[in-house]
């Protein structure tokens, strides 16, 4: 059986209410949970929320709901122990109707750049290569390379963020945002993993360790998880180009 998992919470302090902003005329994590209700693949759809808003969205696609523990309700809380913990308790339940998971369909509350097509990309890639432990959505942000990454040092000026010999010879280093090549960055849209990457968390690579080792790319554009009000523009565009309307033209 394959499932997903969208987590949110409710206290979000840098953008207060964002798991709900509207979103062209929707809750914006109507969005996960609307690609995840039109995948081909997708048997059932759980939540992992403490947020009553985010519940009442949820129940509208059917979604079951875990309860989601205080000490992983703040911003502290990393997402993989969220992840982790309601992937124990959907497979206790699961168990207890005699029934297995195949794959894990782990989505974020506020990330809206996703599709179910996108979704069954993902598990496909899964069943047809059984050595890779995830697929993730990626976008490539070249201007964002780690060659352009800067840090403010004690001397109150600006330093490189990591030492420009960790991409070869400086003297050969160029500033084409291209130089480095594709610099694809997991965009939190969608990650489809197998159950022992959240069984042994330890084993995975930083900073998502969810992905486990070896980790497949969902080549998407534009995607993101919104953490700041002015990505709402972006995302807005990014759905529209990809057919979804505006709820109020519907």
């Amino acid at each position: 059986m394959i499932c997903a998992l969208m987590i949110g919470r409710a206290g979000s302090t840098g953008f207060p209410g964002k798991n709900t902003y509207p979103i062209l005329g929707r809750p914006l994590c109507a969005y996960p949970l609307m690609a995840a209700h039109n995948s081909r693949y997708i048997s059932r759809i759980f939540v992992s929320t403490d947020c009553p808003k985010i519940t009442a969205v949820a129940q509208e696609f059917g979604a079951e709901f875990i309860e989601r523990p205080s000490e992983l309700a703040t911003k502290e809380a990393l997402g993989e122990d969220v992840f982790a913990h309601g992937y124990r308790e959907i497979k206790r339940r699961l168990s207890d109707e005699g029934k297995t998971i195949e794959l894990m369909v782990l989505l974020f509350a506020n990330a809206a750049t996703i599709t179910a097509e996108l979704i069954d990309e993902g598990i496909e890639i899964l069943r047809h290569d059984s050595s890779v432990d995830s697929a993730v959505t990626t976008s490539v942000y070249n201007m964002w390379s780690p060659l352009r990454a800067r840090k403010i040092a004690e001397d109150g000026c600006l330093h490189p963020f990591v030492p420009f010999e960790t991409f070869g010879d400086p003297k050969t280093l160029n500033c084409d945002r291209d130089s480095q090549g594709e610099v694809h960055f997991a965009d939190m849209s969608v990650s489809v993993v197998l159950p022992h990457c959240l069984e042994h968390l330890e084993d995975g690579l930083l900073p998502q360790k969810w992905m486990g080792q070896k980790i497949a790319p969902i080549r998407s554009w534009g995607g993101c998880d919104i953490d700041y009000e002015w990505q709402v523009p972006m995302v807005e565009f990014w759905l529209k180009k990809h057919g979804i309307q505006d709820a109020s033209e519907e």
